[in-house]
């Protein structure tokens, strides 16, 4: 089927990219195990649910937080990625520029990230009861997003995941731009896209409907998803 020139939806979205992961042998019949296929929330949980389906893996969320400057929250200095079942902490990554090394010294960066964990313990309680995503050790994990445009919130993911020793760490997206799709390689075993347009521009060009997801879309699905698969 080719691929449109614009999604219709996230859904839709995750219909052709589970097809191609298939294709290039992620489900989980070649992989002789169920995948472990975790969305970033909120947007990419509808995409990697289709994802999930096609190759009859395990789906679930991947908390990750921003750590913004205080008073600049649009300035990202880094990120925290919640831990797994296994033990493994709470991965965080900080920027090598001035902004950052500043927030380091003064213990702002460490307060932020304090704040971020506290949310990322709420949604934890929000979407799983208070559990944690589930051990990555030993298992092909595919990070799902709607769409990759610096690649910093996805670049984090995948570090996180590989640090808790996942077997084959792998990035899907349905669109990102060149230069967030080439930060992310460093990262992964294999990075998916379906479409690396030329000019980006954002995200959400590239759906016809682009509205937030909402938390009990995310919960509705999961426990959808969850109904037909093993744990």
């Amino acid at each position: 089927m080719p691929l449109p020139p614009c999604f219709a939806d996230r859904r839709e979205a995750g219909i052709f990219l589970g097809r191609h992961l298939a294709g290039l042998g992620f489900g989980a019949a070649a992989q002789c195990e169920p995948p472990l296929v975790l969305a970033l929330p909120r947007g990419g949980v509808p995409v990697a649910f289709e994802v999930a389906l096609i190759l009859e893996g395990r789906l679930d969320i991947l908390l990750v937080r921003k750590i913004g400057a205080p008073g600049y929250p649009e300035l990202a200095l880094g990120a925290v990625v919640e831990g797994d079942a296994a033990g493994n902490a709470p991965y965080t990554v900080a920027n090598d520029d001035r902004w950052t090394r500043r927030a380091l010294d003064s213990g702002t960066f460490d307060a932020e990230r304090g704040r971020q964990l506290d949310e990322i313990a709420r949604r934890q309680q929000r979407y799983r009861g208070g559990a944690s995503v589930p051990a990555l050790a030993g298992h092909t994990v595919i990070v799902v997003d709607d769409g990759v445009a610096t690649g910093a919130t996805m670049r984090a993911a995948l570090e996180g995941v590989r640090r808790a020793g996942a077997k084959q760490v792998v990035a899907a997206v349905p669109v990102a731009s060149e230069e967030g799709l080439d930060s992310l390689r460093a990262a992964a075993d294999q990075v998916v896209c379906l479409n690396v347009p030329a000019s980006f521009g954002a995200v959400s060009a590239f759906y016809l409907d682009f509205r937030q997801t909402t938390d009990e879309e995310v919960m509705a699905l999961l426990r959808q998803c969850a109904c037909g698969r093993p744990a």
